[in-house]
């Protein structure tokens, strides 16, 4: 158990690391070598250039304006200094609302210090328990906790009131966030610019019919369902194999284009490589005509594919992207059950273009449910299952457990500073280090479940890990920690026993809790700023990889705000606020100073850094709320387990009023504000079609929307898929040849085609890159 003096040393530690993050960071920034690290967003918008395209050879590396180190705390200022609206024509809502959940930790628990350190800390100090019990091991912050008042006392009274107060202020708190949030929804909604989705429905489990193909039978059915509002719609195509030889061909192109540039720099030299082992081995060939030559042969293979994916009745997937000419129809047929059978002609909004998670759209509807099953038992088991390591870790991230399996280390490990570093530091990073592979796991296992979009990937992985962290961070380290040490086995307690079990052991692991706030609110979120590991790979990248413009953009990696991760975590410090609240106060500074770091530091990264994958206009809103309302009613059982052990069993009915409450206040939530998050209001479609109209009455809705749902291996290919009828589509076979060799000699940008004439479009080819290179 840490002690006062052991917290101190791991706050001096985590501490000195953050500071050492945010100097680090501080320097790195200014030097024009690691500018695209630190403001990639900006070169993303073509707002900023390099400031290494002028100067001399070492400005280039290295700023020798020493003035601007005299301000290297600016980007803190500069970060709170953006207002919200423009923060959102920045950044997004998504991003924007993002940073709101920093703020509502803040709003909630910033009164709820101050109240709980001018009530409820002295309360639990001249309680003066524990010093009756000579056989108890505790340390000072127990002095500070319920655990220091003595059994059926009256001063129980103040931790039932302040268990109310903190109900009813969270309660104040979420409903006027959540009243501001769907309102900023929908006028973000109502603002914005035409976008393929607002006129687009993603149609599934299109029923087969043996005498027309699929593109027809959704044709028809629309055109006789929706006859005023249809406009055309997009197949959907299996295209995983075809994705695998564009990707490979894009390569091979980036190669060519290197060593192509580098024999117009020096035209005197050939450039040569190896044909084995990574050009390490085999015999010499020109590194330009065996690019040119690996390319013609993989088009080909393309080419193949393609066809068979175009005429392949097997690689149409059952599923459609079906637009409307306005924004009412569209809502009007996602928001509605098509037909009398509930299982075919699903209909939902269609996520954004850049949102669709194309690999899952080939998934069949019916394996949905099976993928589906599968997956919540493999979660089930790696959940509960894997608190089995972790508490192997924390057990040896102890004084105890790391005698019981190294004694030769015990006199090492008595020394008092190296025993304050083990009980103040050790275990909070030990189970940091070991959930760092997790999100990634949970990922894979959403994708499996074939959801259709990037955002509800996230939104379903944040679920995944939210359960995660509260049964093996929270309960596991509560059960795995204090409960074994000083209490029965938790499974063998009856299930009526186990608020009991729980709530006896949370004020024996704050200090735990304080550590890993610590490690992970404190200098984890330092380390984030200073992007560590983006920056080595961009410099290793920038040596020894990048060839072209291309790969120095690639490079680049701005990342995005990981909210599959972030949020859960998040989530964890919102549970520990509202179960310490009324237990052990002293935990609350820790969690504000979080909360307040993390809003500066996400800020200025969103500002700079991210540049977020897609826009979902906050429909993660509603899984936040809900997740603090679990954390809440947990809370509120904890302190009723905890108290019928202390003696004051009399309270439970007082206390056993506050889930009840929470619960309606949630259905209240639910019912007045989560609608603005799943719908769009035919009025508010009805308006904006409206003012489309007026504003715009010429515009071609049908050519804006045709190819918006095309596969990205087709979107920068000069053939597009068919979007309309079958007649359409074989008149198009039937010219595919020419129309793909004719498109090849205009753009000379793609690929090389597979035909007669390779040799003439690389020559062009290489015209246009000597001609844009001023040669």
């Amino acid at each position: 158990m840490a002690s006062l003096e052991d917290i101190a040393v791991s706050a001096g530690i985590n501490l000195l690391s953050a500071l050492m993050f945010l100097l680090a960071f501080a320097f790195l920034r200014l030097q024009p070598i690691n500018d695209r690290v630190y403001f990639p967003k900006w070169y993303l918008k073509g707002t900023r250039e390099s400031p290494r395209s002028a100067g001399t050879l070492v400005k280039k590396f290295v700023n020798l304006n020493f003035k601007t180190y005299l301000k290297f705390l600016n980007w803190m200022p500069a970060a709170l200094k953006m207002p919200e609206a423009e923060l959102i024509d920045h950044a997004g809502l998504d991003s924007a609302i993002y940073l709101r959940i920093y703020l509502l930790g803040l709003k909630i628990f910033v009164p709820i210090a101050l109240l709980a350190f001018a009530v409820l800390v002295p309360v639990n100090v001249t309680g003066k328990s524990l010093k009756s019990k000579t056989d108890l091991v505790y340390s000072n912050i127990d002095k500070l906790s319920i655990s220091n008042v003595p059994a059926g006392s009256l001063r129980f009274i103040a931790h039932i009131v302040m268990a109310y107060v903190v109900t009813i202020w969270t309660f104040y708190i979420l409903y006027k966030e959540y009243e501001i949030i769907s309102s900023m929804r929908l006028r973000f909604l109502a603002s914005e610019k035409r976008r393929p989705d607002q006129f687009t429905v993603l149609v599934r489990n299109i029923p087969p019919k043996d005498d027309e193909s699929v593109s027809k039978h959704v044709e028809q059915f629309f055109r006789s369902n929706h006859p005023d509002h249809y406009l055309t719609h997009q197949l959907v195509y299996d295209a995983g194999t075809l994705a695998k030889f564009v990707q490979e061909r894009k390569k091979l192109e980036n190669w060519l284009t290197y060593y192509q540039t580098k024999y117009e720099r020096n035209p005197k030299k050939k450039p040569m490589i190896r044909t084995c082992c990574w050009g390490l081995c085999g015999s010499s060939v020109d590194a330009i005509n065996y690019y040119t030559a690996k390319i013609k042969d993989l088009s080909e293979q393309e080419a193949g594919e393609r066809e068979k994916v175009m005429s392949d009745k097997i690689a149409i997937v059952p599923a459609a992207f079906v637009s409307f000419r306005s924004r009412w129809g569209a809502a009007v047929c996602a928001q509605t059950q098509q037909t009398d059978n509930p299982t075919v002609w699903l209909t939902e909004w269609a996520p954004e273009p850049r949102d669709v998670h194309w690999n899952n759209l080939a998934v069949p509807y019916v394996g949905l449910t099976v993928s589906k099953l599968v997956m919540a038992v493999a979660l089930f088991f790696l959940t509960f299952f894997f608190m089995i390591p972790i508490a192997f870790v924390q057990s040896l991230a102890s004084i105890e457990g790391i005698q019981q399996v190294l004694p030769f280390l015990e006199p090492v490990i008595e020394n008092e500073a190296v025993k304050a570093l083990i009980q103040g530091f050790l275990p909070g990073i030990a189970l940091k280090i070991f959930l760092i592979l997790l999100p990634s796991v949970l990922m894979t296992m959403s994708k499996a479940e074939g959801f259709t979009s990037l955002s509800s990937l996230d939104r379903r992985s944040a679920g995944k890990y939210y359960l995660f962290l509260l049964v093996n961070v929270f309960f596991g380290s509560i059960i795995t920690g204090a409960a074994f040490e000083q209490l029965h086995s938790f499974l063998n307690k009856a299930p009526t026993e186990i608020p009991k079990t729980v709530g006896v052991a949370i004020p024996m692991k704050a200090s735990f809790f304080i550590t890993y706030i610590m490690v992970d609110g404190w200098a984890g979120v330092a380390a984030e700023i200073l992007r560590l590991y983006p920056l080595a790979i961009f410099h290793l990248k920038n040596t020894f990889l990048v060839k072209t413009d291309q790969d120095r953009e690639q490079a680049m990696d701005p990342g995005s705000m990981k909210f599959s991760q972030s949020e859960p975590q998040i989530q964890l410090y919102f549970l520990l606020g509202l179960v310490y609240a009324a237990v052990t106060p002293v935990l609350l500074p820790f969690i504000i100073i979080f909360f307040g770091f993390s809003y500066l530091v996400y800020r200025h990264q969103i500002i700079n850094v991210y540049d977020q994958k897609y826009e979902s206009g906050a429909t993660f809103w509603p899984d936040v709320h809900r997740r603090i309302i679990i954390g809440l009613i947990i809370s509120q059982l904890l302190l009723m387990g905890l108290l019928s052990t202390k003696g004051a069993a009399r309270s439970t009915p007082l206390l056993l009023v506050l889930p009840v409450l929470t619960i309606w206040f949630h259905r209240f939530c639910k019912g007045r504000f989560e609608s603005a998050f799943v719908a769009f209001p035919l009025q508010n479609a009805r308006k904006k079609d409206k003012l489309d109209g007026a504003t715009e009455p010429d515009f071609n809705l049908k050519e804006y929307l045709q190819n918006a749902y095309v596969h990205p291996v087709f979107q920068d290919d000069s053939m597009k898929l068919p979007t309309l009828d079958d007649e359409e589509y074989n008149k198009l076979k039937d010219i595919e040849k020419s129309s793909f060799e004719n498109d090849v000699e205009d753009t000379l940008d793609t690929i090389t085609d597979a035909f007669e004439m390779v040799t003439d479009a690389w020559e062009d080819m290489d015209d246009e890159r000597r001609h844009a290179l001023g040669v």
